[in-house]
């Protein structure tokens, strides 16, 4: 386990000793796909480092009705909010894949947050990140259409392999909705346009931008 936390950068420049100290008080559990691991509004006594999979990071109201705050990778973390305050969780997690965590207890955290004030920075700036981004889907929300919206989400995580334009993620129709706040028929009109107007194609299950997609709809 200690080679997977070198790799968190939370922890970088931590002392094999401390590691070790890590390892020993945390433990790591694997959640199968679709697994809700934290529930919006309950007490917080545990954070989660992802080791492998992926998750997605919502909140909904009564009517189940989910926005997408954040879909992240290995090396990240959740739920170290509820640890500092003391408050319910302010959003939902759920498994997107089967994933594998180090869950770490709030004693052991904060103890080492104390201890550390590098540590304490770089959490304050991975908080800071997580406030800029909330403050920029916010905007975008109110200052932009559904296809704008779309449009960014795309471009953010779309990569380059080879010369080929490409979201890596699975993503579907309802999942894209989600994550922009839009409903699954808006996505599919625009898709379909995108589509037929020769900007995106799909391809085993992934898709691929093969034009500078059109700054409006």
């Amino acid at each position: 386990m200690a080679a997977s936390l070198k790799q968190i950068p939370l922890f970088s420049g931590l002392s094999d000793e401390e590691f070790a100290k890590i390892e020993a008080s945390s433990s790591t559990k694997t959640y199968n796909k679709g697994t809700i691991i934290i529930n919006e509004g309950d007490s917080g006594t545990s954070m989660y480092m992802l080791l492998s999979g992926r998750v997605k990071v919502f909140v909904s109201d009564q009517h189940g009705k989910e926005y997408i705050l954040a879909v992240l990778g290995p090396g990240e973390y959740v739920g170290e909010l509820a640890l500092l305050d003391d408050e319910p969780r302010t959003a939902s997690v759920e498994t997107e894949e089967q994933s594998t965590f180090l869950v770490i207890q709030k004693d052991d955290f904060l103890k080492l947050v104390a201890a550390h004030s590098d540590l304490q920075f770089k959490l304050m700036l991975n908080l800071v990140g997580r406030v800029r981004s909330l403050t920029e889907a916010v905007k975008n929300l109110a200052l932009r259409d559904v296809y704008g919206r779309v449009r960014l989400l795309l471009e953010d995580i779309a990569v380059n392999r080879d010369g080929v334009v490409i979201v890596e993620e699975p993503l579907t129709q309802q999942a894209i909705a989600d994550r922009v706040g839009s409903s699954r028929e808006m996505v599919a009109r625009i898709m379909k346009e995108l589509v037929y107007g020769g900007y995106v194609r799909i391809e085993n299950k992934r898709l691929i931008i093969l034009n500078k997609l059109p700054e409006n709809f």
